[in-house]
């Protein structure tokens, strides 16, 4: 191993961003409830002018 944290609905470890709610259950980040464990989440495109423009840039899919 790597040193890479295992994202899979039963990490233990993992630190939720218990304000960030998240309902995208087949990202490696998601918690398995509704939170988002990622260190850092990014947020975009610079252009967006609204909500429906923005996307979570953070957003891995997770591997069957």
């Amino acid at each position: 191993m790597n040193g890479d944290i295992s994202h899979d609905k039963t990490c233990k470890t993992c630190k939720c961003n218990k304000g960030v709610s998240c309902d995208v259950t087949n990202c490696v980040y998601h918690d398995g409830e509704s939170h988002c464990t990622a260190e850092r989440i990014n947020v975009g495109p610079t252009y967006a002018t609204s909500c429906t423009d923005t996307v979570c840039a953070t957003f891995k899919q997770k591997t069957v």
